[in-house]
């Protein structure tokens, strides 16, 4: 990949810890430009400086958004979208699990709106960027996690039913795998690829918004000691924005770099549909 990524724009949230940064300043160290989408500004600055190391002559980029919000959600979006007329790669790869049974300020469930309306609106929004740039990719953090969803369209804010942490983050990497396949679907051959991705089992701060909450640090710190690193995660992100050999692959889930299979619910067609309808709805966007 030495001058794949030359002089390219690649736009990512969640780039400012842990697999996200790591793509980021990889990406960087090979020419391109980077634009993250990011909440904290302390972190964002300093992941700022290392984009700068690895890559001098870029104008890399930030803008701040609580991506929880669907008004922040349009409106960070739309400002990319007027300051970045060409967008080669859109990494979606920012997301949240929680703990308590918490709203956003749509009234939506927290972790379907930071990691499933999130890679839904900023996408759509940017979509006439990545559709005018030739061989544009769109690349979403999913995970195996969606092996534990269970899935109801009818109740994706946990109103009927009792609140589950990790069956609602399961929920939410399963809409991602269904979102990337509906929006393959709906681009076609010969637009923008859109694929999405299981970064294994990876140490990062991921959770550290219930850092408070002793099974949850129990578990990170279990993950921090026997996960994969950060730069191992983050690999098959990479390849998926800069490969050649995925060029014109478009709707897959991939690991390790390869195309793997996800659950049969993450195959349901008719599942990718209507959760598209229900995004549009709650969006306006889409």
């Amino acid at each position: 990949m030495p001058d794949a990524m030359q002089n390219k724009t690649v736009v990512v949230t969640g780039g400012t810890s842990g697999i996200g940064e790591v793509a980021a300043v990889r990406l960087a160290g090979h020419g391109a430009r980077i634009v993250l989408i990011a909440r904290d500004r302390a972190r964002t600055d300093a992941t700022l400086a290392k984009l700068k190391a690895a890559n001098p002559s870029a104008q890399h980029r930030s803008h701040l958004a609580d991506l929880s919000s669907i008004a922040e959600m349009k409106r960070v979006a739309a400002e990319v979208a007027a300051a970045e007329p060409r967008i080669d790669v859109l990494i979606n790869n920012a997301g949240a699990v929680f703990l308590s049974h918490q709203t956003s300020v749509d009234g939506l469930e927290m972790t379907f709106a930071t990691n499933h309306m999130a890679y839904f609106v900023v996408t759509n929004i940017l979509l006439p960027n990545l559709k005018a740039t030739p061989g544009a990719r769109i690349v979403s953090t999913a995970s195996d996690a969606h092996k534990s969803a269970k899935l109801d369209l009818d109740d994706l804010q946990f109103e009927k039913r009792k609140y589950a942490s990790f069956t609602a983050y399961g929920n939410s990497k399963l809409c991602n795998i269904l979102f990337t396949r509906e929006l393959a679907k709906r681009l076609g051959v010969g637009g923008p690829t859109a694929n999405c991705l299981h970064p294994g089992f990876v140490g990062t701060r991921f959770g550290s918004n219930n850092a408070t909450n002793v099974f949850l640090k129990v578990l990170q710190r279990t993950i921090m000691t026997f996960g994969l690193t950060p730069e191992e995660g983050a690999k098959t992100i990479i390849h998926l924005a800069s490969s050649p050999d995925v060029a014109t692959i478009s709707g897959e889930y991939f690991y390790k770099c390869r195309i793997d299979e996800p659950t049969l619910a993450a195959q349901d067609d008719a599942a990718a549909a209507k959760l598209w309808d229900i995004s549009k709805r709650l969006s306006g966007v889409g």
